[in-house]
């Protein structure tokens, strides 16, 4: 399945508890259709003492969030995202539907 964000895409999530909230994605799991998003969707995870940390206890990290809940900023703004075919080199390119600009 093709995605239309991609790692390191600026996000804001557009629905559930972290609403509103933005972020870069810092990774994508194509089977479950989930991206985790930098400083979004905190959770707490409880750790066993191990040889990175010997004491164990309670680690805060971002926990995963449905694609379809996130949406591309583009400009401030999010935005849907598109594909065209570029005219010169034949590839396809993403735009930013609000503002038709191309997405590097």
């Amino acid at each position: 399945m093709k995605l239309k964000l991609k790692k390191d895409d600026l996000v804001m999530v557009i629905s559930g508890n972290a609403k509103g909230q933005e972020g870069k994605i810092v990774s994508i799991d194509l089977k479950k259709l989930r991206a985790v998003v930098e400083g979004v969707n905190m959770i707490s995870k409880h750790t066993k003492p191990n040889a990175k940390s010997p004491n164990g206890g309670i680690v805060k990290q971002e926990g995963s969030i449905h694609i379809s809940n996130l949406m591309l900023v583009v400009g401030g703004k999010p935005t849907r995202v598109g594909r065209q075919v570029n005219d010169k080199t034949g590839k396809i390119e993403r735009i930013a539907k609000k503002t038709k600009e191309v997405i590097k």
